[in-house]
């Protein structure tokens, strides 16, 4: 049985969010001030677009409101995607994440920058970065070895500055 108030409002929630076609990634109930505030992150492999989170944002609130899973007090629903520099921990976040500059941060110790290739069940092939005009050198780790994965932000690649002058 669950016990903590996340748990609980996962569990009933994550039905509705499914029904959206949409993964539920996070659940986190804050106070500010007085007043309490539950975000509610959702994904998918396409991504979800306004439509969907205003519908799944609606269909939330309206069950929220016919069960006292949030108490009494007052509070403010925020639905949201993961955001651009998003934190990989589940399978399918790697799987989303192919083709995009990830920070790992591994067990062993140290950091390693690298694309990611492609996902399997045991771990993932990327591609390191050359740097001072050395060529990329490809790389497999395996999950067990990533304490810790981080997608970065990337404002200009090369890759598609060649793919736009062809």
């Amino acid at each position: 049985m669950s016990t903590t108030q996340s748990e609980r409002l996962r569990e009933l929630l994550e039905p509705l969010v499914t029904s959206q076609g949409l993964d539920l990634e996070e659940i986190a109930v804050d106070s500010v001030g007085r007043k309490r505030v539950l975000r509610v992150v959702v994904d998918s492999d396409t991504g979800a677009d306004l439509d969907q989170i205003a519908d799944v944002s609606r269909a939330l609130s309206a069950k929220l409101d016919e069960t006292d899973a949030m108490g009494d007090g007052e509070y403010t629903l925020e639905v949201g995607t993961p955001g651009a520099e998003r934190l990989l921990k589940e399978h399918r976040h790697y799987l989303r994440a192919v083709g995009r500059l990830v920070k790992f941060q591994l067990a062993e110790g140290g950091d390693v920058v690298a694309r990611i290739l492609t996902v399997d069940d045991e771990g993932l092939d990327v591609e390191v970065p050359g740097v001072k005009g050395r060529k990329a050198t490809a790389r497999r780790l395996a999950f067990q070895d990533v304490e810790k994965a981080r997608v970065q932000v990337e404002f200009s690649r090369k890759d598609d500055k060649k793919e736009e002058e062809a």
